[in-house]
């Protein structure tokens, strides 16, 4: 698949955070963007305008005028940015520099831009603090057609290595007496970073873990109790069990799998919203997120 490298004022504002309004005043009254325009007087922009547009919203929002930044060449405003990311620890021009590697699938900016952040920020923070945030604008970004599941793909997989090496920092030693975590995704499910972060949290607390990952049978859950006891069980649900199958899924996992005393499963995501809790099987717990979950555990 070719890179996306013609972008509307829509695009533009869903990537940046600057409203379309905006974007247009900027272009008027300062000559910010020279937008391309189709015979119907369609704007449409290229990579290097959202690059420019995503490099003013940082210096703006750190209190530079849009009147005196419109006064700067390229290379001032890229220069001074970077300046910026050396001084400052908020995390917008990263955000940014993710999103345009994303775009142009561009594996070498987005290697520099997450080793430039491990300079300054801890794994745990990277992850907490940008990757996630990174995933929910992504979500955003694909159901407005901003991107494609290919750009999709593409920064999945890179956060997805970065996690599987950090991932293989921390497993050592593990504590079996405290119990057995098995993390798991229901059949059909594959969006598993999540899941792999909070494997890498309890790996961290030495917990015995047992990662299965994607779309895994209910059946293949009695197999590994098969070899441990005092399990938990740790699942998420974005799309699947669907909303309407959420509730029997949870019933067949309690009678069929939850059988031993103390057994327990934690599940949050997107199809969990919709739970009868008043049904709920006394050993399910659904948490509101993943951090909620990370506390409890």
């Amino acid at each position: 698949m070719g890179i996306k490298t013609n972008f509307s004022i829509k695009d533009l504002e869903n990537l940046s955070g600057v409203k379309a309004h905006t974007i247009r005043i900027w272009e008027k009254r300062y000559d910010l963007l020279k937008p391309e325009r189709s015979e119907t007087n369609i704007r449409t922009y290229n990579l290097n305008s959202l690059q420019k547009l995503l490099n003013v919203s940082v210096l703006n929002e750190h209190g530079m005028k849009v009147s005196k930044i419109a006064k700067l060449s390229d290379d001032d405003i890229s220069s001074q940015v970077k300046e910026l990311s050396i001084v400052d620890d908020s995390s917008q021009h990263f955000m940014h520099s993710f999103k345009l590697a994303m775009l142009t699938f561009d594996q070498e900016l987005f290697d520099a831009t997450y080793n430039t952040m491990l300079k300054t920020f801890s794994f745990r923070e990277i992850f907490q603090g940008i990757f996630m945030q990174l995933l929910q604008d992504i979500g955003v970004l694909w159901v407005t057609n901003t991107i494609t599941p290919a750009h999709e793909h593409f920064i999945s997989t890179l956060i997805q290595q970065k996690l599987q090496i950090n991932i293989e920092k921390v497993q050592g030693t593990s504590d079996a007496s405290q119990g057995t975590f098995v993390l798991f995704l229901p059949l059909n499910e594959i969006h598993d970073l999540g899941l792999m972060y909070i494997h890498y949290e309890l790996l961290l607390k030495s917990y015995k873990c047992i990662y299965l990952g994607q779309s895994v049978p209910i059946e293949n859950l009695l197999e590994v109790k098969k070899v441990f006891d005092k399990m938990t069980f740790i699942s998420y649900f974005t799309v699947s069990p669907p909303n309407d199958s959420v509730d029997q899924y949870l019933k067949e996992i309690s009678s069929l799998v939850l059988t031993d005393k103390g057994e327990e499963l934690h599940i949050f995501g997107r199809n969990t919203k919709e739970v009868n809790i008043s049904s709920l099987p006394s050993n399910i717990r659904i948490h509101e997120n993943m951090e909620e979950l990370l506390q409890f555990v």
